[in-house]
C-alpha cells in the first residue's frame, strides 16, 4: 500500500488523522488521510483513507489518478465482503449492517443496531456447550473401550432440553422481531365514510388523506410509510367498497382486491352506530377472513362490543393493544431487540430447535453415533448461522443489495 500510495503522498502514523499536501497533474488539494494497516482495519487489509473538500470535478480528477496507480472503484458491499471473508465481521453483523441501511422507521433502527456489534451471547454460550458434548461423546466413541470411558446420555437428553428451551425462547422472539425487520403492511378498509381516511391520517400522524362528511372521497389508493405504537407500518387507506356509477371511484375500487391480498392485517373498519356490518364489504373480505380485524370507529357516538375506539378523537388504545399483541405476541419491541430476525436466521434456528428436540427424545441404548451426528449437525448449523460456513451463500447477490461506499 505505500509503495502505491507514496506516489501521491506520504501515508501518516498508522489510526492518526493528519493533513497532507496531494499533488498531481498541476492539482494541489488539502486533504485530512487516515492509515490503517492490516490487519486492524474494516476490512482487515491495509486501508488509507483521503477526506477531501466535495467538489464533483475535484473527485473525480483525483479518482483518474488514482486510477493511474492501479486502484479501482469499490463493487458494491465489497469492503463488507472483504471483512466477512477476511473474519473481522460475522454474517450475522453484515446482515445488521444490510438492516441498517434499509431501515425507514425508528423502530427498525433499533432493532438493526441491536442486532450489529458480535454474535448475540446465547449463540457464543449454546455453541460452546454443544462443542464441549461433542468432545465428550466423540472421545468415548474413539477410547471409551480402551480407557473404560462411558457416556451419561440421560445427562445429554437433560442439556438438550435446557438448549431446546432457550431455542424456543429466541424463536418466539424471532418471530414478533421479523415484523419490526420487515415492516407490516396495513390495509384500512370498510363502507363509504366509516372514517378510515381519519385513521390512516391519525396513524400516520400527518394530514395525508382529504376527509370529508361527504362519502367516496378517497378515491385512489394512498400509502403512508410510518412508525405507529413502536410498530413500523405501511398504511394503506382505499376507496370505500359500495355501488355507484360514477367512473372514476369505480377504477378505485377495483384497485382494492391486489392491496387487500398483499396486506399482512385488514382493519375492518365498522361505524359503531351501524347495527351489522354491510353485506357488501363482507363479501369483498370474506376471502381474507383470517388476517381481518373488525374495528368499530367512532365509539364517541354510540358503543359497541369489541375493538372500539374514535379516529376522530384519538381513541385508539384498544387498537395499539390488538396490534401489539398479533404481531408481536407477548413481547414489547424493546425485548425483541437483538434477536434474530431475516428469514434465514429464522430457519436456521427453527433447524437448531429441531436438533435439540431430537436429541432430548433419544431413548436409553441409543448408539452413540447418533447424537454424536446430531451435535455436529447442531455445530454446523452455528457455522451457517455466522457465517463461518458459507456453502450455498450467494455472497454476491447478498452483497449486490449494497451501496459502493460499503
Amino acid at each position: 500500500m505505500g509503495g502505491i500510495i507514496g506516489q501521491l503522498l506520504e501515508l501518516p502514523e498508522p489510526r492518526r488523522a493528519e493533513l497532507r499536501q496531494l499533488k498531481w497533474d498541476g492539482f494541489s488539494e488539502r486533504a485530512l488521510v487516515l492509515y490503517f494497516p492490516s490487519p486492524k482495519s474494516y476490512t482487515g487489509e491495509d486501508v488509507v483513507e483521503f477526506h477531501i473538500h466535495g467538489n464533483p470535478l475535484l473527485v473525480a480528477r483525483l479518482m483518474e489518478r488514482l486510477g493511474q496507480l492501479g486502484i479501482r472503484l469499490a463493487k458494491p458491499g465489497e469492503f463488507t465482503k472483504r471483512a466477512l471473508l477476511n473474519g473481522k465481521q460475522s454474517l450475522l453483523d453484515v446482515e445488521a449492517l444490510k438492516d441498517l441501511m434499509d431501515a425507514a422507521t425508528d423502530a427498525q433502527l433499533r432493532q438493526a443496531q441491536a442486532r450489529s456489534g458480535g454474535v448475540p451471547a446465547w449463540v457464543v454460550q449454546s455453541r460452546a456447550k454443544i462443542a464441549s458434548l461433542v468432545a465428550s461423546i466423540e472421545a468415548c466413541i474413539d477410547y471409551g473401550e480402551d480407557e473404560g470411558m462411558s457416556f451419561d446420555v440421560r445427562g445429554l437428553r437433560e442439556e438438550a432440553k435446557v438448549l431446546a428451551a432457550t431455542f424456543h425462547v429466541e424463536q418466539k422472539r424471532s418471530a414478533s422481531a421479523r415484523w419490526l425487520r420487515d415492516g407490516i403492511k396495513i390495509a384500512i378498509a370498510g363502507r363509504p365514510n366509516a372514517g378510515k381516511s381519519t385513521l390512516f391520517n391519525a396513524l400516520a400522524n400527518e394530514d395525508r388523506a382529504i376527509v370529508s362528511e361527504g362519502p367516496g372521497t378517497t378515491r385512489d389508493i394512498l400509502e403512508a410509510r410510518c412508525e405507529w405504537a413502536g410498530l413500523p407500518l405501511l398504511l394503506f387507506d382505499m376507496a370505500g367498497i359500495r355501488e355507484t356509477c360514477d367512473p372514476v371511484e369505480k377504477k378505485g375500487i377495483a384497485k382494492i382486491a391486489p392491496v387487500l391480498q398483499e396486506a399482512d392485517m385488514i382493519l375492518h373498519l365498522i361505524p359503531a352506530t351501524d347495527d351489522r356490518p354491510d353485506p357488501e364489504m363482507m363479501s369483498h373480505l370474506s376471502p381474507y377472513s383470517g388476517k381481518t380485524l373488525t374495528v368499530r370507529n367512532q365509539c364517541d357516538l354510540a358503543q359497541a362490543e369489541g375493538i372500539c375506539i374514535s379516529a376522530k378523537n384519538g381513541i385508539l388504545g384498544p387498537l395499539e393493544d390488538a396490534l401489539r399483541q398479533h404481531f408481536l405476541g407477548e413481547f414489547s419491541p424493546d425485548a425483541c431487540l437483538g434477536a434474530l430476525a431475516t428469514e434465514r436466521q429464522r430457519e436456521l434456528l427453527a433447524d437448531l430447535s429441531s436438533q435439540m428436540e431430537l436429541l432430548a427424545g433419544l431413548p436409553d441404548g441409543t448408539p452413540l453415533e447418533l447424537p454424536a451426528s446430531l451435535l455436529q449437525g447442531a455445530l454446523g448449523l452455528f457455522a451457517r448461522l455466522t457465517g463461518e460456513d458459507r456453502a450455498g451463500l450467494s455472497l454476491d447477490a447478498m452483497f449486490s443489495e449494497f451501496c459502493l461506499g460499503k
